[in-house]
């Protein structure tokens, strides 16, 4: 690719150093993905200006009209504080005509609302957890058709926001309070899904139209169930360098799957991002259940991408390194501004 003026956004507390040096891990874990990003695109010989964008447009607009850029490269995951707002950014790009990486504004939609994004899929006769949605300010009551054991979880937020082991609830008393956290320290509605004890799969997807599915990736518990716990992707378990060491958490190709169902499972990740009109990149998540049923459990567009994350470690088994892997979805955000239209 020839050289580029880049501008990368992200939240203004993630606008990375130019060096990790003198930075633990703990502080590097979080503006990693910004990091890995700027200095790849940097080494490659693009002109890469990263930019804080949080609440309001006019500093992306006067980014826009002083770098010129060829391309945003979008690692925002909200805006005003919201998770969902940020495809306005998205949409505002498309207003102005700026190539941008990443999904088009009506998948964002479509895959951050977890309830929506699981209707959806349903809908298509792929395999969903059955789920309830607790609004804000609203008595808590399980419907008879949701059986115990839940797992509760905000319904919009992502990273595994407010997740942990008392997510996971076995009586409507422990439900009642789940669901009372989620409003309250989380500030969202909560989602509550039946509880699949199974493995933790993710597949990557990169396209617009032609669509190359990655190989399907396993997160690997360690010791966790050794005390009991339960092995679901907590914050800790997805956020705490500390404790991934400690219990031995790690992530790597699935094995010992049966080529049947490995198949099954990248046919349907495709599927699903097709349903939601996702583009770009995206990253579909499932649990994989005993009798080999993968439930779909949630689309997660532009996810981290830093070079040690499950995204760019499966494209890299796929035979796609790290620079060729960002140089492949900026390529796929400017080629769909010249197509003039978006998947959305």
């Amino acid at each position: 690719m020839r050289r580029q003026r880049i501008l990368v956004l992200m939240r203004p507390d993630l606008v990375p150093p130019e060096s990790t040096e003198g930075y633990t891990a703990r502080q590097i874990n979080e503006w990693k993905t910004e990091y890995d990003v700027v200095s790849t695109l940097r080494e490659a010989g693009h002109e890469v200006r990263p930019l804080g964008v949080q609440e309001e447009i006019k500093p992306l607009r006067e980014a826009i009209e002083g770098f010129k850029p060829h391309v945003v490269f979008t690692l925002l995951e909200q805006f005003h504080y919201e998770p969902v707002y940020d495809q306005h950014v998205a949409s505002y790009l498309e207003l102005v005509k700026v190539p941008y990486t990443g999904c088009n504004p009506r998948g964002l939609i479509l895959a951050r609302g977890k309830d929506l994004s699981k209707t959806l899929v349903h809908h298509r006769r792929i395999a969903v957890p059955a789920f309830a949605v607790f609004p804000m300010r609203r008595k808590v009551k399980r419907p008879a058709r949701l059986a115990l054991p839940l797992i509760v979880k905000s319904l919009n937020e992502d990273g595994s926001r407010g997740i942990s082991q008392a997510s996971v609830v076995e009586t409507d008393e422990k439900l009642a309070e789940r669901v009372a956290f989620i409003h309250e320290r989380i500030g969202t509605a909560a989602i509550a899904e039946q509880f699949i004890e199974g493995r933790e799969l993710y597949v990557g997807v990169l396209g617009n139209t032609r669509l190359q599915v990655l190989p399907v990736w396993e997160l690997k518990f360690g010791s966790m169930g050794d005390q009991g716990a339960r092995q679901i992707a907590t914050e800790k378990v997805k956020h705490d360098p500390d404790y991934q060491e400690r219990v031995g958490i790690a992530d790597g190709p699935a094995k010992n799957l049966n080529p049947e169902i490995y198949a099954r499972i990248q046919r349907t990740a495709k599927r699903i991002y097709r349903t939601l009109g996702l583009d770009g990149y995206a990253r579909i998540d499932f649990r994989l259940a005993a009798d080999g049923t993968p439930y779909f459990i949630e689309a997660n567009p532009n996810p981290e991408i830093a070079k040690s994350q499950e995204f760019a470690t499966a494209a890299r088994h796929d035979g796609l390194d790290y620079p060729g892997l960002l140089h492949r979805i900026l390529a796929l955000g400017i080629s769909r501004a010249k197509a003039g239209v978006s998947v959305g």
